[in-house]
């Protein structure tokens, strides 16, 4: 009785989207108001990360029956949203009540749809596994249409589209997809017995896939901190996130507060783990600098309570320092761009793989025809490349094909120490909380 309540109540509040390019100078600010309900706050942050969406600042409030965010966001290019297509996208999926965090799930899977099919992957890392996971995909005549790979703390994980090279659709035949489940499962296990792969047959998901890839590895439990020589490498302290998780008794919360260096989705990466881990955001606010991010969130277990263990503290600030992570761009970025065929993508890594390249992390993609795709790579000890390696490495792809991307420079240290009760001193400062001032010019 109390769901249906709850889902009356939603049908006679309905979600509103507010998008005002007038009130701020330099961002477009969006504001959501609706009925509460759990993971409501993931699924507008992954809306505005599926088109791409730079977060600045953000306001969370969710205490009670109703949700109230207010988000200062840009795009790619720094500017506001003027695209009235991405404006109308952004309103019809968070005014619509079909948006659902649907459950999670623990094993990997072959997951066929119409167009492709998605193939997940999780496993222990090791140099040229996307290698051979791409020659084994290559020899059964799979061609890779799309993918994302992550890898976090000796875990790799990976979200693979793929078609069959004879239909250019997906894989219907049974037999055939048995088959590529077992020798990928060969290929994951390698010489190792722990934590052997598994793969089941599903049904088409529907879970957006960098969520997915979160989930996959949190299974995979990347969080815990493995010891191994490659990484012990001497690492910059600086550029590691500083996540706590505090205490605040006056109002029954825990604080999680996070500093890293910012970056594309970063906020989303976070929501997903803390709504996977069951943790509801009561109060946050983002604020973001021209290298850093600041988050605080204000939260409490789905049960109403704050964290109570010494334990549950420490495995919360190790998951949302892996979820801050796991996207993070470690290594030197190569960029591809050539004429899609069959087996490029085995041809490729294959090449990093003689030149002892390791890759750190991939975005996969065809357009059109052409194969434009990301990699993020290492040598094998996980330190940057000899250029003169990246140079013959070019010869033998073309120098045209294989770019360099001129990697930023390095963020400054994060200040140390904790802050906090930001949100609940100073954010509430007349000069601070300016923007917030479009909730009640809205009510």
């Amino acid at each position: 009785m109390d769901d249906e309540y709850s889902k009356f109540v939603r049908r006679m509040n309905p979600p509103r989207v507010v998008i005002d390019n007038d009130t701020c100078e330099d961002a477009t600010v969006i504001q959501v108001d609706s009925v509460n309900k759990h993971g409501i706050l993931l699924d507008v942050v992954q809306v505005l990360a599926e088109v791409d969406l730079i977060i600045t600042k953000a306001y969370i409030s969710s205490d009670g029956v109703w949700f109230m965010d207010v988000f200062n966001v840009i795009d790619q290019n720094g500017k506001k949203i003027r695209d009235q297509d991405i404006i109308n996208y952004i309103q019809m999926r968070l005014e619509s009540n079909a948006s659902f965090v649907p459950s999670m799930r623990d094993s990997v899977g072959v997951m066929p749809s119409e167009e492709y099919t998605s193939i997940e992957l999780s496993g222990t890392d090791r140099p040229g596994l996307l290698s051979e996971v791409c020659a084994v995909l290559a020899d059964l005549h799979c061609n890779v249409v799309n993918a994302e790979i992550w890898t976090h703390n000796a875990r790799a994980a990976a979200v693979v589209h793929v078609t069959d090279d004879s239909t250019g659709c997906a894989i219907k035949d049974l037999n055939h997809l048995a088959t590529i489940k077992e020798l990928l499962c060969n290929v994951l296990r390698g010489n190792s017995e722990l934590k052997a792969a598994k793969m089941t047959l599903a049904t088409p998901g529907v879970t957006n896939r960098d969520r997915r890839l979160h989930q996959l590895m949190f299974a995979d439990r990347d969080y815990e901190k493995v010891e191994r020589a490659e990484l012990k490498r001497i690492e910059d302290k600086g550029s590691r996130p500083q996540v706590t998780a505090l205490d605040c008794s006056q109002k029954d919360y825990t604080v999680v507060t996070m500093r890293s260096k910012d970056r594309p989705k970063l906020l989303f990466d976070i929501i997903c783990t803390l709504t996977d881990m069951q943790y509801v955001v009561f109060h946050g606010m983002v604020n973001t600098g021209r290298m850093e991010a600041y988050q605080e969130f204000y939260i409490r277990h789905v049960d109403g309570l704050p964290i109570s263990s010494e334990a549950e503290r420490e495995r919360v600030v190790q998951c949302l320092e892996a979820a801050i992570e796991r996207r993070a761009s470690e290594g030197l970025e190569l960029q591809l761009c050539t004429d899609d065929r069959v087996g490029l993508l085995s041809d490729i890594t294959r090449i990093f793989r003689e030149n002892s390249l390791c890759i750190k992390r991939a975005e996969i993609s065809t357009k059109g025809g052409k194969a434009v795709d990301t990699f993020y790579v290492t040598d094998v000890t996980g330190n940057t490349v000899d250029p003169k390696i990246i140079d013959s490495v070019r010869r033998q792809i073309g120098q045209t094909v294989l770019q360099v991307k001129l990697n930023p420079s390095p963020p400054p240290k994060a200040p140390q120490g904790t802050t906090m009760g930001y949100l609940f001193g100073n954010l509430f400062k007349a000069r601070s909380f300016q923007n917030f001032k479009l909730i009640r010019s809205y009510s």
